[in-house]
């Protein structure tokens, strides 16, 4: 069985993400969408890893080899537990392929057996990012062409509860 994993801060996911996802679900029997806690972004993440892991279930519904979980510890430490063979990684822009570079050829140090494949989004997702899609929606802009429905919603809730 091909199995594979997508990491990711998911805060919030974006159609960009999605996009990946359902390429990757259409290239493994199964995929893992991990959701991480990330030190440099927790700082300033909006959303709660329970809240990210709830949008993304409601924005993957209906693809059935999809599972989303909540990622502690090392990402080739549970690759290697649930017999993972590869990991997703989006690429948007070149900006991304040396961080994400240096993170495959880390991994395959601590873990040879585990592949690193990139994928990028369509053309209409490569300037998506969470960081910005949350600067739009906190400034009152419309999100509704970069996010999913679910993730639109909540993005106005939070952004009224943190006004009043």
């Amino acid at each position: 069985m091909r199995r594979a994993i997508y990491p990711g801060s998911f805060d919030p996911a974006t159609n960009g993400h999605l996009d990946v996802v359902h390429r990757a679900s259409s290239l493994f029997d199964s995929l893992i969408i991990a959701v991480a806690h990330n030190d440099q972004k927790q700082k300033i993440a909006l959303f709660e890893i329970d809240e990210r892991i709830a949008l993304l279930k409601e924005s993957c519904h209906g693809i059935l080899n999809v599972k989303i979980v909540k990622l502690e510890g090392l990402l080739v430490d549970f690759a290697k537990k649930h017999q993972i063979n590869a990991i997703i990684r989006g690429l948007r822009a070149i900006s991304d392929f040396e961080f994400e570079f240096q993170m495959a050829l880390m991994n395959r140090k601590m873990q040879p057996t585990i592949e690193t494949i990139f994928l990028t989004p369509k053309e209409e997702y490569t300037y998506i990012s969470s960081r910005l899609v949350k600067e739009i929606a906190r400034l009152g802009g419309n999100v509704e062409s970069f996010v999913p429905k679910c993730v639109e919603q909540a993005l106005v809730k939070k952004f009224a509860q943190r006004a009043s």
